[in-house]
């Protein structure tokens, strides 16, 4: 992952059917760890967009400022941040019958990599970026 959605998300579904790769979970979703308070993107899945649009469509069809944030890339790198999250209930990482939790050291994502690092940590606002 590297977009998470925030508390400020006012659960309008603008974003959802925007992904190009069905990375974002509604609020009514069981497999949502926010279930109920907002919608969610699956780390495992989002890939910003990269091959699909210069910007990530979901910020962009975002009505809510702060609502769409960067978060560290879906890489090797960053194994451990994403599974102390999910052990946390940040994310609900999807787990493969025969692979297991579908962390980064199993599958690394896409990511803008003009993005610099400070500014994920920060989870500053994507729009801001562009």
């Amino acid at each position: 992952m590297a977009v998470m959605i925030t508390e400020e998300c006012i659960n309008c579904d603008a974003c959802a059917p925007e992904c190009p790769v069905a990375a974002i979970l509604g609020d009514d979703n069981e497999k949502n760890p926010h279930e109920g308070e907002r919608f969610y993107v699956k780390p495992e899945s989002c890939v910003e967009c990269v091959g699909h649009a210069d910007v990530p469509r979901c910020a962009a069809a975002c009505p809510t400022e702060g609502s769409i944030v960067w978060d560290m890339p879906y890489t090797a790198d960053c194994n451990e941040y994403f599974k102390e999250g999910h052990e946390a209930k940040t994310y609900a990482i999807r787990e493969h019958k025969s692979k297991g939790l579908m962390l980064p050291e199993v599958k690394s994502q896409e990511f803008i990599g003009s993005i610099p690092l400070s500014v994920r940590e920060a989870h500053a606002n994507v729009m801001d970026s562009f």
